[in-house]
């Protein structure tokens, strides 16, 4: 990996009015520990036309050169939920997710039907359906912590909920965050993305955006807008160096930033590290209104 330090342009994030409460009262945890990191593969299908084969990536219990063959480390680990954008796929982001894994989280990563690298029918106007996708996805792999006798029983704090997008991605990501959503979806990462009908509506969630200063598909002034419009907590980062891709894999000029960003904020929102708090960017907190 390419060990580089990247200045973070001045992002605008001050505190807009009197701060309000986070998703949930920040506490000091453990300090952070490298897990080695297993592999499944779950075939998942929402419909007969929707397959939306997934890898999870979680903290084990040793490091095995296969990692299919690895059991979990002990302990409840955060849910996390990754959607790739257009001609996408999740194993192109197999190392980035695995490093996510390693830092204390399970990673579910769906490859959607029609908008994927894979596909024979490549449908860009599916996007639409993808929230539904995910929520799918979300909710199969949460069900594994309470079945008896799956490798990830007892293994998912699934109180505890995230979700990153990259691009359509993001919008997939923001469709999630919809009037009604599961209140333990408690956080968002959005990567130069756009938003979904109806997004940034019901329970609270903390939001972080990453975009690329020199992003020629998703302009600045494109994601500012989306940032605008949520009426949580969140903060926005400007990677000067970054295109529209080019902080996603390990090597990436921006992988550095994003990714110790990315750990900070999960480890913040849904283990309540405050050490990971101290690290990240100011937090805007609009006056919130009862929903």
């Amino acid at each position: 990996m390419i060990a580089l330090v990247l200045a973070l342009a001045g992002t605008g994030c001050v505190h807009t009015s009197a701060p309000i409460a986070v998703p949930f009262p920040p506490v000091v945890a453990p300090a952070p520990v490298a897990y080695p990191v297993g592999l499944r593969i779950l075939r998942l299908h929402r419909g007969p036309d929707r397959p939306l084969p997934t890898l999870v990536f979680y903290p084990a219990a040793v490091r095995l050169p296969v990692r299919a063959a690895v059991p979990p480390a002990p302990g409840r680990f955060p849910l996390v939920i990754f959607c790739h954008g257009l001609s996408g796929s999740a194993p192109r982001y197999a190392d980035t997710l695995a490093d996510w894994a390693a830092a204390g989280f399970v990673v579910a990563a769906p490859t959607f039907p029609h908008t994927s690298e894979f596909t024979d029918d490549f449908e860009r106007p599916d996007i639409v359906n993808q929230p539904a996708d995910a929520r799918f996805v979300l909710n199969a792999v949460a069900r594994l912590n309470e079945t008896a006798g799956d490798p990830l029983w007892h293994r998912m704090d699934t109180d505890h909920l995230a979700a990153i997008g990259h691009s359509a991605g993001g919008y997939t990501t923001t469709g999630l965050f919809t009037a009604g959503h599961d209140p333990r979806l408690r956080a968002g990462v959005i990567m130069a993305g756009w938003g979904a009908k109806g997004a940034f509506a019901g329970p609270p969630a903390t939001m972080l955006f990453l975009q690329g200063k020199a992003d020629p598909i998703v302009p600045v002034a494109s994601s500012r807008r989306l940032f605008s419009r949520v009426p949580w907590p969140k903060s926005y980062v400007l990677m000067r160096r970054d295109s529209h891709a080019t902080y996603l894999r390990p090597g990436d000029i921006g992988y550095d930033t994003m990714n110790s960003l990315v750990i900070d904020f999960l480890r913040w929102t849904l283990d309540g590290d405050t050490a990971a708090w101290s690290g990240l960017p100011p937090m805007e907190y609009p006056q919130l209104s009862v929903q």
